[in-house]
């Protein structure tokens, strides 16, 4: 007789590598993070997009910029097995947004100012607050030319940040003036650093004719003299775009907001324009980056649409909950206002009812769940109410359930004291067991 044969243990699965789970009550901190950002967004006047998490790869090698490392080395890119179509799952949103303005119209009856929030993908190497999949709240504000946008936009990350109550951000300014000043500053870079080959690592050699002004972004500690001598595009800015600029800065300080400017901060794409800022910090190591933003007014056109103004930012949610974390703010995790202790699974149909009335009235319930393999004493229960954190206890004993009451005891505030409750009231004491804050 042959022996049966023995199944072989299943491989244990686990989350892509850079692509973590988020797991109550971390989660908590999420959802309080994004409603901070939803409430503040409703007084700015931005709406919220979702845009698709799948796009054309030609989108962002138009969009990102096919010399960017983001395109070159960054990207998750697939072919559609169905039509054999080119698709990204999306490393950033800008691109997504214009797309979708384009492609709906949406700047046909004035500007429009919008919000988003959610997961981007780059194949990068993880490491603390920069993640594969990792979460990404923008704000885009589109049809607009004047630089009190720019201002207003940069306005709404400061409120964001005095609200989550972080300190110690900086905020940088630069100004990339327009397409012909850009042109003349990236042959002025071409000159100088061709004249400088011997102390250009490969990348930046890589870089010279095809994007130069990415090589003033370089973190080699050998090129930084080098870089720091490099001909300044401030220099280069005609009257026009100085006055832009210069309105930034005076409305910027006029809102109290503290800035300075860094003439190296860059953006490596053409359709880049005037304005470009980030907001610092010095206590997250070498990702201090928290938010990035600019004027892309030739962004529109470059992906098939009419000429249109626009400017926004992104910020990388992942980094601004690392940073209240190690300012030491930590957002308690939500807790129920009651818990329902059931001695005998009998009680269920009256509690499940009475349960829902107190939901329908605002009180966050949990209820003692098991009770048909094994109800557990009422000592391991009240164990369990007592960590659920909930304030008060809800006891649903046969004694009470007889004279149609149920029994409140208090598990914080006034330890012990307990008080007998008429179901046929509910609406009257429900307000009672609500938290207060």
């Amino acid at each position: 007789m042959s022996e049966k044969p023995v199944a072989a243990k299943a491989e244990k699965l686990t989350a892509v590598k850079g692509m973590n789970d988020i797991l109550p009550p971390d989660s908590a901190r999420w959802e309080w993070l994004e409603d901070k950002v939803r409430s503040l967004m409703g007084l700015y006047a931005y709406r919220n997009i979702r845009t698709p998490i799948v796009e054309s790869t030609a989108l962002f090698v138009r969009g990102t910029g096919e010399t960017t490392d983001i395109v070159e080395k960054e990207m998750y890119s697939f072919e559609d097995k169905l039509n054999g179509e080119p698709l990204t799952l999306r490393p950033e949103n800008t691109p997504g947004v214009v797309r979708a303005a384009i492609e709906h119209n949406l700047t046909y009856d004035g500007g429009k100012r919008l919000y988003y929030m959610g997961p981007m993908f780059r194949h990068e190497r993880p490491q603390r607050g920069r993640y594969r999949q990792f979460y990404q709240l923008g704000a885009e504000a589109l049809g607009f030319a004047g630089p009190e946008v720019d201002v207003e936009l940069m306005l709404l990350v400061h409120q964001l940040f005095a609200n989550l109550g972080l300190r110690n951000v900086r905020v940088e300014l630069n100004s990339l003036g327009v397409s012909a000043e850009r042109q003349a500053h990236r042959a002025a870079l071409i000159t100088y650093f061709s004249q400088h080959l011997e102390q250009l690592d490969a990348e930046a050699q890589r870089r010279l004719h095809s994007n130069p002004l990415r090589i003033l972004d370089t973190k080699n500690p050998a090129m930084q003299a080098l870089v720091q001598g490099a001909p300044q595009l401030l220099n280069y800015l005609g009257d026009a775009s100085l006055k832009h600029f210069d309105t930034v800065k005076t409305l910027l300080t006029a809102c109290g907001v503290n800035w300075t400017v860094n003439p190296r901060l860059v953006r490596g794409l053409d359709y880049y324009s005037h304005t470009v800022f980030e907001f610092i910090t010095d206590e997250l190591g070498a990702q201090g980056a928290l938010c990035g933003g600019g004027r892309y007014d030739g962004l529109f056109e470059l992906l098939g649409g009419r000429p249109t103004p626009a400017v926004g930012w992104g910020m990388g949610l992942e980094r601004v909950l690392e940073l209240i974390k190690e300012q030491g703010r930590v957002e308690a995790a939500p807790t129920p206002d009651v818990y329902a202790v059931i001695p005998d699974a009998s009680a269920l149909p009256i509690t499940l009812q009475t349960l829902q009335i107190l939901r329908a009235a605002g009180v966050k319930v949990q209820m003692h769940a098991g009770l048909a393999d094994s109800p557990g004493s009422m000592k391991s229960q009240f164990k369990k109410a007592d960590g659920s954190g909930a304030n008060y206890a809800l006891i649903f004993g046969k004694d009470e359930l007889t004279q149609n009451a149920v029994t409140v005891k208090a598990l914080r505030d006034g330890i012990g004291a307990q008080s007998s409750r008429s179901l046929a009231d509910i609406a009257a004491w429900a307000p009672t067991l609500q938290s207060r804050t």
